[in-house]
């Protein structure tokens, strides 16, 4: 695990987070439920964070292929439905402020699944691969 790529990776999460909370808070005040709204808002952070992620943390050169979609999107859901399912346990059952909760599940989230999945299945081509030392 590269140290700038978790921190530039890190970054962006913040970026889409913001992008995620904002989306989050506006839908609660209109009524959504908690669950659903928080699914919502975790999509729309999902595309700030795949640009973030393909052109910056990762530095993918490549072109966007449907496979990376394809693969982001089956990230990016089960990241939502982490958080859905994460929210409806700290902020409804717990009664965590929903903000305060969508901050400390999104960092859970983000350790222990979006980021280890983003670099391993959606972004893994664009890692430098490390020559072996010549034989001298």
């Amino acid at each position: 695990m590269e140290l700038r790529e978790i921190a530039t990776a890190g970054l962006g999460g913040a970026v889409a987070t913001a992008v995620d909370v904002s989306t989050l808070v506006l839908q609660v005040r209109h009524g959504t439920p908690i669950p659903l709204a928080a699914f919502i808002a975790s999509t729309a952070g999902a595309v700030v964070c795949f640009t973030l992620n393909k052109y910056v943390a990762f530095r993918d050169p490549a072109k966007v292929t449907w496979r990376q979609l394809a693969r982001f999107g089956v990230v990016a859901g089960m990241t939502a439905v982490l958080m859905a399912v994460l929210m409806q346990l700290v902020a409804v059952e717990l009664h965590v402020p929903y903000v305060l909760g969508k901050l400390l599940c999104s960092a859970a989230v983000f350790l222990a699944w979006t980021y280890p999945a983003q670099r391993r299945l959606v972004f893994r081509a664009a890692r430098r691969v490390v020559p072996s030392p010549s034989p001298s």
